[in-house]
């Protein structure tokens, strides 16, 4: 039995427990919360673990208290760490903060006895830190839910998946708009889609409506939209630029690490990558013509590496070879 923890923080704001008030507001203007990609993270890992048969407890702090030496599984997010003056040995992950410098003195404050990260660059940038304490892993997809859809329902050739996290403007500009016009010029019909303006249920329409993606992102730890749209069989250009992780919060004033990727797990089946604008036209082409001859195999990548039960399993083989579960 997995002792599992995961918890989105929410503080008070402008007065004693008006965090309670503001959340029945919330529901009521907005309806049900959206799952970020983190809580996905947990969703899909209890989905996991539920197919494999293996029970687990969830957010049982009483419990974790009272049997002080059972591993407590802490997925995230990172203030879990801080509800309890924890004597449990910590397996914590995914779902976590950016760097080790957010919180360098984790292994000192904590019994934190291994560190997850959801994709091998991240292990990379995290190794010079903390490396004989971190390891990959990535949560599985639901295959089930994302699957491939009836041809007949194919509207639209392409699916411009839009997670242009920053300078957005410029990028809107110099990269997505000179996209939409080599598909116009190409005849090619697309939709689009933007990372943070859509349910669920509105993207897995689109998949089931689109031939192909167009994947637009500075880079990924894991990438799980990438990959529900693998899962539905639909093939992706994805923009890789590589070069640093350019997250404004670590670079270049904390962290100068390179080379990342947006397409952490990928290999031929999945489909092709483009590093520039410049490069855009000539992958297309090759890309649209390979899409053709039904060249890619993008489900078959997800089911060989990324299922819901593997990764269930690699999370699973973690916590035994830290405790006796």
């Amino acid at each position: 039995m997995l002792n599992l923890f995961y918890e989105e923080p929410d503080d008070d704001r402008w007065l004693p427990f008006d965090r309670y008030p503001r959340r029945l507001v919330r529901r009521l203007w907005r309806g049900r919360a959206r799952p970020g990609g983190q809580y996905r993270i947990f969703l899909n890992l209890c989905a996991g673990l539920d197919r494999i048969g293996v029970g687990y407890r969830v957010n049982d702090y009483g419990h974790a208290r009272r049997n002080p030496r059972q591993l407590a599984c802490i997925i995230g997010k990172p203030h879990v760490l801080d509800k309890l003056d924890w004597k449990n040995p910590i397996l914590f992950g995914a779902a976590l903060f950016s760097h080790p410098s957010d919180d360098p003195q984790l292994f000192e404050r904590r019994p934190v006895k291994r560190v997850l990260l959801p994709g091998p660059w991240m292990k990379e940038m995290w190794k010079p830190h903390w490396d004989g304490a971190v390891a990959v892993w990535p949560v599985g997809i639901d295959t089930d839910r994302w699957s491939r859809s009836e041809p007949a329902r194919k509207r639209f050739d392409v699916l411009i998946y839009d997670k242009v996290r920053w300078d957005h403007q410029e990028y809107e500009a110099s990269l997505i708009e000179p996209i939409r016009r080599q598909l116009r010029r190409a005849g090619r019909s697309f939709r689009e889609i933007r990372y943070g303006f859509y349910r669920e249920e509105e993207f897995q329409s689109a998949l089931a409506e689109c031939r192909t993606m167009i994947f637009l992102c500075e880079h990924e730890t894991q990438g799980i939209a990438y990959q529900q749209a693998l899962a539905s069989d639909v093939p992706i250009l994805a923009w890789d630029r590589g070069g640093y992780c350019r997250d404004p919060s670590l670079y270049p004033h904390r962290v100068k690490f390179a080379p990342v990727t947006s397409v952490p797990y990928w290999d031929e089946r999945c489909g092709l990558t483009f590093a520039s604008i410049a490069e855009f036209d000539d992958a297309w082409a090759q890309f649209w013509d390979a899409c053709r001859s039904a060249s890619f195999r993008p489900r078959a990548y997800i089911l060989d590496n990324l299922t819901l039960e593997k990764c269930a399993q690699l999370y699973l083989h973690h916590a035994r070879e830290l405790s006796d579960v």
